[in-house]
């Protein structure tokens, strides 16, 4: 019985690998830091002054790759495996910095906790799997005969996730332990969602106030809002890159050796071959070659259009001429139609690089390839773009974060290495769709608040928008004088040249979108007696004047006869926004150094072989 659970339960095994492989990872590597061959650091991340050495790190990266291409997602680009070595990193993060605050709250679990846990809670896979089921529910018996005879592996394994876990549930406990809503509470919660109010408004724009002819900026003027709000100026780092493309777009004369080819196919259809084996020996479709060419039956319009223009106008069994879309040749052979739908078989000929084209380009290729890629000293590009008769062109400056686009397409790999390349060397060859590629790192611009003659645009504008604000103040103090007077809103906007706007009944929760994110004069809105106008009310986009006009309350017997069910809903909500709001505030103060780029670079002046146990073989 018991061999039987355990050869049915290899799944669990597997579940709890990868989290086992983490923690050993962990609690082996951490705290190595020191130095490595060379002279050369390897620690790559430091959390609250805890060091997070060069193998670890990119072991846990390696973990997660596993992960995302046993889930099936691949990692085709460096752009990929830099987002998940991102991921890694903020995972990391965050395990240290919860670690931390454990220890300030006084947060431990003990062996004993641990223990009685993996024995009396069992883990959300294990509830669930087929092998500690009787009669369609889970079986604790069964369940604690097989931890009682796991092997330590296992057992390893899931101690971790309980060692992780545990301490987290405390922590959950503490933040949530005093959220506690009182009637009247609820009751005014309810009514921000229940009740309703219109109004009629009138909206000051500051950017309708005044022209930009209206309002003068000096220079001193301009210095002095850049140097007050230096903070908004902020960058990232920017690189500055060169690069040579060699074209992998086919020209006409593939286009021609490609139409050529779908006509000798047809041929052959017509004078009889099977199109099912045809398909399966000729189509670059790799998905319907599988089944001799069969798209399956489709709805009208799924297809591009030249495909299923030319599909629709055929009779069932006929066979098109070639029909060209983005993918290449197409010889259709329709089965069958109707109004909705249709059903159809395909045999896909690409266009595509050949001949000579094609020797010339991978020849390029080759040139760049041995010549110009992965260089250290800047004129190789140069050199080799001159034997070559290409253009040695500037990329637009790249911001940190950012991918590379030439010609309005994105590059694969270049942003990654970018940041990664000292000045003056130069990439692999990369590879995209349209081009080969090789980059070169001219300069690169540390992270900080950009010079006031790179950003004398938006100051400007800036600072003229702070003018028309004053102006706007100005009038809506005229507007309010008015109210106070006696005029009507409608006479008192009038007179000033402005429209009162009638808006329909919404909530405190769910706004007009006329009103954006302005909460004052939500609260004027249902604050205020229906009649009763507002004095001005400034937000971040305008002031505004307010005038209810009708308003719905909510209904209290419907709040008695729910109120069990409303207040469990939200208590939940407010549980979620008080450790959402913890978690944020733990990461945002969590004192972090990414040190990657420095390791990096460091790595790359080390001879190979010089630093031991590297997982990329330095």
């Amino acid at each position: 019985m018991m061999r039987t659970m355990r050869a049915s339960a290899k799944w669990i095994m597997a579940a709890v690998a990868l989290s086992f492989v983490g923690w050993m990872v962990f609690d082996v590597g951490m705290d190595v830091g020191g130095r490595g061959g060379g002279g050369v650091s390897d620690v790559v991340l430091r959390v609250n002054g805890s060091k997070v050495n060069y193998q670890t790190f990119y072991g846990q990266v390696q973990i997660a790759q596993e992960q995302q291409r046993e889930a099936g997602y691949p990692l085709n680009t460096l752009d990929d495996l830099r987002d998940v070595e991102n991921q890694v990193l903020e995972r990391i993060v965050q395990q240290y910095a919860l670690t931390d605050e454990y220890a300030r709250r006084g947060i431990s679990v003990s062996g004993r906790e641990i223990a009685d846990a993996m024995r009396n809670q069992p883990l959300p896979e294990f509830v669930q799997a087929p092998t500690f089921q009787t009669d369609g529910q889970f079986d604790l018996a069964k369940y604690q005969r097989y931890l009682e005879t796991a092997g330590t592996e296992f057992q390893l394994a899931v101690q971790a996730r309980y060692e992780e876990e545990l301490p987290r549930i405390k922590l959950y406990e503490r933040l949530v332990g005093d959220v506690f809503v009182s009637d009247p509470q609820l009751w005014r919660i309810y009514q921000d969602e229940q009740d309703s109010a219109a109004v009629r408004m009138v909206t000051i724009l500051p950017q309708a106030v005044a022209s930009d002819a209206d309002v003068e900026v000096t220079d001193a003027e301009i210095s002095a809002y850049y140097n007050e709000h230096r903070e908004d100026f902020e960058r990232p780092a920017v690189a500055h890159l060169s690069f040579v493309k060699v074209s992998l777009i086919p020209d006409a004369a593939d286009s021609a050796a490609a139409l050529d080819r779908a006509q000798e196919i047809l041929v052959e259809l017509r004078n009889g071959a099977d199109f099912t084996e045809v398909a399966a020996r000729e189509s670059s479709d790799s998905v319907s070659r599988q089944n001799g060419g069969d798209l399956g039956e489709v709805a009208r319009g799924q297809h591009i259009m030249p495909f299923a223009d030319a599909a629709l106008e055929l009779l069932p069994g006929q066979i098109s001429d070639p029909v060209l879309t983005d993918f290449g040749y197409h010889i259709i052979k329709l089965q069958s139609k109707s109004e909705e739908t249709y059903h159809a078989s395909h045999i896909l000929i690409p266009v595509e690089l050949q001949g000579e084209h094609l020797n010339a380009v991978e020849s390029r290729g080759d040139s760049l390839d041995l010549y110009a890629a992965d260089q250290d000293y800047a004129t190789a590009l140069d050199t080799v773009a001159s034997i070559l008769g290409i253009e040695v062109r500037t990329a637009e400056p790249l911001v940190e974060g950012a991918r590379v686009r030439v010609d309005g397409s994105m590059v694969p790999d270049a942003a990654v290495w970018a940041f990664d390349a000292l000045e003056g060397e130069t990439s692999h060859v990369i590879e995209s769709r349209e081009a080969y590629y090789v980059f070169r790192l001219d300069s690169l611009e540390a992270a900080g608040v950009r010079r006031l003659d790179e950003v004398r645009e938006t100051v400007t504008f800036e600072a003229t928008l702070a003018k028309k604000w004053d102006k706007a103040e100005e009038l809506a103090r005229a507007v309010d004088a008015d109210l106070r007077a006696g005029l009507s809103l409608e006479d008192a906007a009038r007179k000033h040249g402005l429209n009162p706007v009638d808006l329909p009944a919404f909530t405190r929760l769910v706004p007009n979108p006329a009103l954006g994110e302005a909460p004052r004069v939500i609260g004027a809105a249902f604050g205020l007696e229906v009649g009763e106008i507002s004095g001005p009310v400034r937000s971040q986009q305008a002031i505004f004047f307010v005038q209810p006009t009708a308003r719905q309350t909510a209904d209290s017997s419907a709040f008695e006869e729910g109120i069990d069910a409303y207040r469990d809903r939200v208590l939940i909500a407010a549980r979620q926004v008080r450790v959402q709001l913890a978690l944020n505030w733990i990461r945002e103060n969590a004192d972090v150094d990414d040190l990657r780029r420095e390791v990096a670079q460091a790595l790359r002046r080390v001879p190979e072989g010089t630093l031991p146990g590297s997982p990329l073989g330095f």
